[in-house]
């Protein structure tokens, strides 16, 4: 079996500083619980894997959390940046097949996760589709830094650019189901984590003007 590596982004929880689309209509307290509730079912979906996790923090290392496992903080001016730095710490390290995720994934399970090592098993590239138009999850056989230059991120196009330029390549890629990751209130209002949570629902009604 291939050496396999998760790496999980994680923003530092600070009030004002996370989820900022959303803590526009909801305000920033809720947004900030909620993120909190995102994390930790990131957490729960990978404090189990039996791969080698690394948490890559946003601003600072927080060591009260994730404990057991590597972290440290992420480099690079944008997104793009930021992950490819990350891939390459991870290929250099003598990893081989490489998933990186966020942490705002209602969704995410282990499951998901697994599946998208096997699918490392057989293509260069494997991606989670997000319903947004980006992915949700990424994950790589070998480093390829054209992935993560030049790309309409935070668009509804960034999935397809990337999907065409692989093709182009003539990269194999293996898409895993489509996801719906929380960035607005939209994005939220739409899923199952606020329609079964009536904690979540009361955080977030408290502070929506009628």
């Amino acid at each position: 079996m291939k050496k396999q590596l998760v790496i999980i982004f994680v923003k530092n929880i600070k009030l004002g500083k996370v989820k900022t689309r959303l803590a526009k209509i909801i305000g920033d307290e809720a947004a900030f619980e909620i993120y909190k509730a995102l994390v930790k079912i990131t957490e729960k979906a990978t404090e189990n894997l039996s791969v080698e996790t690394h948490i890559y923090f946003s601003d600072e290392v927080i060591h009260t959390k994730w404990n057991k496992h590597f972290k440290t903080i992420q480099i690079g001016n944008d997104l793009g940046e930021r992950m490819k730095n990350a891939f390459q710490d991870g290929f250099k390290k003598g990893f081989e097949h490489i998933i990186l995720i966020g942490s705002d994934l209602p969704e995410i399970s282990s499951t998901i996760i697994k599946n998208g090592f096997s699918a490392l098993e057989k293509n260069d590239v494997v991606f989670g589709k997000a319903a947004d138009g980006g992915y949700y999850l990424i994950g790589l056989s070998n480093m390829n830094v054209e992935i993560f230059e030049n790309k309409p991120w935070s668009t509804p196009q960034l999935l397809d650019v990337t999907l065409q330029q692989l093709k182009n390549k003539q990269q194999s890629v293996s898409l895993l189901k489509t996801l719906n990751d929380i960035d607005t209130y939209k994005d939220l209002i739409a899923s199952d984590f606020y329609k079964n949570n009536q904690h979540v629902q009361k955080i977030t009604s408290l502070r929506i003007p009628i």
